[in-house]
């Protein structure tokens, strides 16, 4: 593609014919006609089709992809949201359908780290070590519903562990080792894990880093647990004499070997597969629970009808285990597709790295965030002169807006003939309710369609649904993979004050969203107090509570935007004590705080003294307001400085969005 000026809106890349006629959506279509006598001219037509006609969608999905299952529903869908329930009645189990595509034309997954070079493994070590792993928790007395924790990386180890804790019924749940104790303790001890899977340490930008003592700390402060399993990972060969100051362990290779069969452990269509945590902005992070059946065909929707994933596709994005993208990469495998699991620094020992992976591993489907995409753009990169990436078909985008340069700097600079699927969704629903379809044009800037069975819309305050203006992004009809609960949460009140308090019986997502004529969307970042970084959420209530324990520090806030320039700003403000300085010092303590504490992903980008943290009259932190302005909104519309307990205070941040405007222009 020639240098051109790209702006929103631009159209960038129009399907073939042959994708069009081979993809899985027009198989579905074919389907529908043949089967149901439903005819759609377009793709527009069939999603109005499927949020209108929801219970007739889903049953078709059920059809289409026929679902295994054990017993039948009795109803497609009772209720509304948030106490809807799909195919009550039902039993099935999600770890059946990854192994109803067991096969030896091609391996079941790749894998390659930082310390481990490019590697296969096949169906059938994959069906063996899943089968004695689950063996194993059986015998370690793990039954249906029981809770087991991962502390692991994105190894295959961690995946084996995943579909065997699933395969027999209990709930999984994964913290990334790159977490800091706390945050990973603020999150397990909510679950009460009886077994937990661990790594000694892990390694990223060539260095490694030990995780035993973190180990430890768990032990202490998690009386629920019987077993802990050490994956030896930087030294492959210890020993269990190596990891001292642990109780109750086993090593990885004690649970291999066994040669019993895989046993499918039949549970009800929302019996919980796994507790994920997106955090909110007050108390302790969301445990959301979904479902085996909602999850299973949710997935299948988005890789074979939205993605358009196909057997023996191999299918990349970048994650750690504590992103919801990690979920999406191994329900690659229900399609019959090769997960490519990549465990390191994305930028180590170049930014060139995935770009490499992707020509070694010949991936055709590879996913990354905006945030790498903006970061190879300023190195001028050009990986598609530098690799061979032929059997690239898909680039997908997540975590954060992409913008109009990202875009054309995809088609420029990596491929030309690329189908570019920026989707945007979230840990909540672990899918996206703005998708990609392989039969629409993609327009920079621009989502390219709602997925199929999502009623999502941008209203305003009042409620009223916006077009071609910016509103909050809300769902108002049900789906199956949004969460059955929150754990812990009494009368589900934590849960509709989440997502349902600002539109009753409707689902607020907490983005600023644009819809278009065409149907297409434009995310504008995160409406509420969120920080995502790099597509890892977490609540601005986890860093105050480490920043504010400090003794320099009397207040703080936090926000995180979008900028002009495509990158995600995260600036923290705190209000010291009489006697404290903002110095190099101070900040580098308050960093090493957090990182330590909680997560390396969410350091401030700068650290501002200011004289006061502007509070509404009931004492709240004005965090949207002052992320408002900050990106760029008029404070007539961020603020009603009527509400504040101290109007003076929030000057300071007007100045400030005058400076990022001045940088924009």
């Amino acid at each position: 593609m020639e240098s051109r000026a790209i702006t929103e809106g631009t159209l960038l890349w129009e399907p073939s014919e042959a994708l069009k006629s081979g993809a899985n959506v027009t198989k579905y279509m074919a389907w529908l006609k043949e089967k149901k006598g439903l005819e759609f001219p377009d793709y527009n037509a069939l999603w109005q089709w499927s949020v209108t006609e929801k219970e007739d969608f889903w049953e078709s999905l059920w059809e289409f992809f026929e679902i295994m299952a054990s017993r039948t529903y009795d109803k497609v869908l009772e209720g509304k949201m948030p106490t809807a329930r799909w195919f009550q009645g039902s039993e099935l189990n999600y770890v059946e359908h990854v192994f109803r595509r067991m096969t030896s034309d091609h391996p079941a997954l790749l894998f390659q780290s930082e310390i481990t070079p490019l590697m296969e493994i096949s169906w059938d070590e994959l069906h063996g070590n899943v089968s004695s792993v689950a063996a194993s928790l059986r015998d370690l007395g793990v039954k249906k519903g029981d809770r087991v924790a991962s502390f692991m990386p994105n190894i295959p180890e961690t995946l084996v562990a995943f579909l065997a804790t699933a395969s027999i019924g209990a709930i999984w749940s994964s913290c990334s080792p790159d977490f800091g104790t706390r945050s990973i303790i603020d999150r397990f001890m909510q679950i009460e894990p009886k077994i937990l899977f661990a790594v000694d340490g892990y390694s990223y930008g060539g260095k490694t880093f030990e995780r035993q003592s973190a180990v430890a700390r768990l032990q202490d402060v998690l009386p629920s647990l019987e077993k802990t399993v050490m994956v030896p990972y930087l030294d492959k060969n210890a020993r269990i004499a190596d990891f001292k100051g642990l109780e109750n362990v086993l090593l990885w290779k004690d649970l291999l070997g066994k040669t019993k069969d895989l046993v499918y452990e039949q549970v009800p269509f929302d019996h919980p597969i796994w507790v994920v945590y997106s955090s909110g902005t007050t108390g302790l992070p969301k445990g959301l629970v979904h479902g085996h059946g909602g999850i299973l065909l949710e997935f299948l929707k988005f890789q074979g009808i939205q993605m358009d994933v196909h057997p023996g596709d191999r299918f990349f994005w970048f994650s750690t285990t504590g992103w919801v993208m990690w979920n999406i990469v191994q329900s690659s495998l229900l399609m019959g597709a090769i997960p490519v699991l990549f465990d390191g620094s994305p930028g180590y020992p170049s930014m060139d790295m995935l770009w490499d992976l992707a020509e070694k591993a010949k991936v055709t489907v590879f996913g990354t965030s905006a945030a790498f995409i903006t970061a190879c753009m300023g190195e001028g990169m050009k990986p598609g002169e530098m690799h061979d990436l032929s059997s690239l078909k898909v680039i997908g985008s997540t975590g954060s807006p992409l913008s109009p340069e990202g875009f054309a700097w995809v088609y420029e600079q990596v491929k030309s003939d690329v189908w570019l699927a920026s989707v945007s969704g979230g840990t909540d629903i672990v899918s996206g309710f703005l998708a990609c379809s392989p039969i629409l044009p993609v327009h920079a800037s621009e989502l390219q369609c709602r997925g199929l069975g999502i009623k999502a819309a941008a209203f305003d305050e009042e409620g009223n649904e916006l077009l071609d203006q910016v509103g909050e992004l809300v769902v108002t009809e049900p789906m199956p993979s949004m969460p059955l609960f929150l754990w812990n949460d009494q009368d589900n009140r934590r849960y509709l004050e989440s997502y349902f308090d600002l539109y009753p019986g409707i689902w607020r997502h907490g983005d600023w969203i644009k819809f278009t004529t065409r149907g297409s969307a434009v995310i504008l970042g995160r409406s509420d107090s969120t920080l995502n970084r790099q597509g890892v959420r977490m609540g601005s209530s986890e860093i105050y509570s480490v920043v504010e324990d400090l003794p320099e520090i009397v207040d703080s806030l936090i926000v995180g935007f979008e900028g002009a320039d495509g990158q995600y700003h995260m600036p923290l403000f705190v209000v010291l004590k009489e006697d404290a300085t903002l110095d190099d010092a101070l900040k580098s303590k308050i960093n090493k705080s957090i990182r330590s504490a909680l997560s390396p992903r969410h350091v401030p980008d700068s650290i501002h003294a200011i004289a006061e943290i502007p509070h509404t009259l009931n004492g709240k932190k004005l965090e949207v307001p002052v992320k408002k302005i900050l990106a760029g909104f008029p404070i007539e519309k961020a603020v009603n400085v009527d509400s504040m307990a101290n109007p003076d205070s929030i000057e300071y941040f007007v100045e400030m969005g005058r400076d990022f405007a001045k940088k924009r222009r």
